[in-house]
């Protein structure tokens, strides 16, 4: 599930081209994927713009409910996913939490060696939950390969973060926490449009859904 600026992010990266697709050609490719009904769209009234999403027929997955209150956070996920995808990463879902106190990213972010936890937040958690998150993340730094947490949020949440960061992260690891304000309380990106802050756009593996159809 996404929206128009995730899709051409999303077509951009995966045809090699480092950066988004135009807002015409990305409407044209989703009107081909609803005509054979890979996809469907609808425009709720809560948002300013048209979420598309797979069709069972695409995934064997049935319709989202847009009206759940995670659909902001969803979309703007998938709109980061999409802007790493043109930076040349892969992007998975994270490992499920093995116990009570381990965190499961919203998603990892993979390039050669590099390996990210990738969080999307549009609203603060409590002090308790960034004390399990950092631990689980230094946890991660040092025995799994990880290199970085990268938080993408609004400016209020991004305060919060680097504050909690400050207070939890012991001082040589800290630079692995990194928060990028791009987003606002509507989960609109408003960040640079080039794409994602401080990092380079290179190819990536090609799409599973037809680019050009």
């Amino acid at each position: 599930m996404t929206d128009v600026e995730g899709v051409r992010w999303a077509l951009g990266g995966l045809s090699g081209s480092g950066g988004p697709v135009s807002v015409r050609r990305a409407n044209f490719w989703i009107s081909r994927m609803v005509e054979v009904g890979l996809l469907d769209r609808a425009r709720p009234t809560f948002r300013d713009g048209s979420i598309v999403w797979a069709t069972h027929l695409a995934v064997g997955k049935v319709a989202p409910n847009l009206f759940r209150q995670t659909t902001r956070h969803e979309v703007a996920v998938a709109l980061v996913s999409a802007h790493y995808l043109a930076a040349g990463y892969t992007w998975e879902r994270d490992r499920k939490p093995a116990m009570r106190l381990d965190h499961q990213a919203d998603g990892v972010a993979r390039k050669g060696d590099r390996v990210e936890l990738v969080e999307v937040e549009l609203t603060s958690k409590t002090s308790d939950r960034y004390r399990v998150i950092f631990h689980n993340a230094l946890h991660r730094f040092e025995n799994e390969g990880v290199a970085q947490i990268t938080y993408f949020c609004t400016p209020d949440v991004a305060r919060t973060i680097e504050r909690e960061a400050d207070a939890r992260v012991f001082r040589t690891e800290r630079h692995r926490v990194v928060a990028h304000d791009v987003f606002d309380v509507k989960g609109r990106w408003v960040g640079a449009d080039e794409g994602l802050p401080e990092l380079p756009a290179t190819a990536v593996p090609s799409a599973t859904l037809p680019l050009d159809f």
